[in-house]
């Protein structure tokens, strides 16, 4: 079953890249009493992703925190490592916090799958972004297959 509009997100450990090497982040200590803004990626450093999503969320990241995001986060079924390695080369620094789903459990969780095996992907989480409220979801917009509209900062910006 697909998550929805009022659900509370799945409990699930992500890897967060830091400085000092991949540090544990379980969900529902991260979502917790706060507002959040989460997207999710099919693939760091795949063409969308790197060229429009990542870009458009740090750009926006002051209006979107202005009005009333406490935290902005991507996640993506990708290593810690690669993720790290993505937020520095887009410079991400502190507008996105990347939250690696290595073995796609929190995609799976959420029923936000994709098979992307015609292009060597394997199964990944699907395009979308959510507004998380103290864990439960209020806003969850997602991608039809192969588009890039209402994941969007910009989309997400007209929400709040």
């Amino acid at each position: 079953m697909t998550i929805k509009a009022g659900d509370t997100l799945p409990e699930t450990t992500f890897t967060k890249p830091t400085e000092s090497g991949p540090e544990a982040v379980q969900s529902a200590d991260f979502f917790k009493g706060r507002k959040v803004a989460l997207f999710s990626v099919p693939g760091a450093f795949t063409p969308t992703c790197s060229a429009k999503h990542l870009p458009g969320f740090i750009e926006k990241a002051a209006e979107l925190k202005a009005k009333g995001v406490d935290e902005i986060a991507c996640t993506a079924v990708n290593d810690a490592f690669v993720m790290g390695a993505w937020s520095k080369s887009a410079g991400a620094g502190e507008a996105v916090t990347m939250l690696a789903d290595g073995n796609g459990d929190f995609a799976k969780a959420l029923g936000l799958t994709m098979d992307g095996s015609k292009f060597g992907l394997g199964t990944r989480g699907q395009r979308f972004s959510m507004i998380v409220d103290d864990g439960v979801v209020s806003v969850l917009n997602v991608e039809a297959p192969g588009e890039f509209k209402v994941s969007s900062a910009d989309y997400m910006l007209g929400q709040l």
